[in-house]
């Protein structure tokens, strides 16, 4: 998938006044989720999203993945893009379908398999959830 197709989706998903908006929506949530995972997962989503969405989750790579819930994914996520933290859920889950969508299934077990399990809904995978 292109970027500007991924951003198209996300802008949709997340009913996004703009592309620009949707770039910097997917840009916040990946950043929050490469602190969430580790340090090789991360590197392996990026080699499958398209180029610069892949480096923008390389470059907030951090040296051990974090531990945290849903509930400060949402804050976090909130903290990086000026927004609600129920606001944040909805942008979270406007990416993360896309990038399920956008990535192997053998990947997106991978990612999934790295968080708890009420994180799989954000990626469109509430049957794998609690």
């Amino acid at each position: 998938m292109r970027c500007d197709e991924f951003l198209a989706r996300v802008r949709e998903r997340g009913e996004f006044h703009s592309q620009d908006e949707a770039q910097q929506i997917t840009e916040g949530v990946l950043g929050v989720l490469a602190k969430r995972i580790s340090p090789g997962e991360v590197d392996d989503l990026a080699a499958q999203l398209p180029l610069p969405l892949g480096r923008t989750l390389a470059d907030a790579k951090r040296e051990r993945a974090e531990n945290f819930g849903i509930e400060e994914f949402y804050h976090q996520v909130a903290e990086r893009t000026g927004a609600r933290p129920r606001t944040a859920q909805w942008d979270a889950s406007a990416v993360l379908t896309t990038v399920a969508d956008a990535i192997s299934g053998g990947e997106l077990n991978q990612v999934i398999s790295q968080l708890p399990s009420s994180y799989a809904t954000l990626f469109g995978k509430a049957d794998l959830a609690d």
